[in-house]
């Protein structure tokens, strides 16, 4: 009987503009970093997006994007982001989808999460149906195809 291993990768991070400015500030304890945004894209996002594959005498044999090998789901506000700040790691994530798209027979790794990260139970109604509408609006935008699933906060 074959055996397969699922792993499911939630990126999420809460907007952290400034709403007067549109910005945001600099936050101190993501140090070296400005904020904790890039930190994180530099510890996380970026290295999944070109995972080094090493020998036995650690020297690079392959890179690999990490994303094409998993089922996953980023917020459409971390997206945003990724989309003006980190263009290179935002494009290798939309290219993993449409590799797993063309690999798994039509079926992308990526699905949808509601729009924000509300806690979807304690929501309204009406604002759990707007969450849902507007987080698969924005996979349709961002991904080009419908979504198959979506994460429910």
């Amino acid at each position: 009987m074959k055996k397969y291993l699922t792993i499911h990768g939630h990126f999420y991070q809460p907007p952290r503009e400034n709403p007067w400015t549109e910005t945001i500030e600099c936050q101190p304890s993501a140090a070296p970093d400005h904020d904790w945004n890039e930190r994180i894209t530099r510890e996380c996002y970026f290295p999944n997006a070109h995972a080094r594959i090493l020998d036995a005498s650690r020297r690079i044999v392959e890179i690999v994007n990490n994303y094409k090998l998993i089922n996953f789901n980023f917020g459409p506000t971390l997206l945003s982001w990724l989309e003006e700040h980190a263009p290179v790691t935002y494009a290798k994530i939309l290219e993993a989808d449409r590799a797993s798209v063309a690999h798994f027979g039509g079926h992308g790794s990526a699905i949808a999460q509601c729009y924000n990260h509300i806690i979807m139970p304690l929501a309204a109604e009406r604002d759990q149906l707007t969450q849902i509408r507007w987080g698969i609006a924005d996979f349709r935008h961002r991904f080009k195809r419908e979504p198959e699933s979506i994460w429910l906060p």
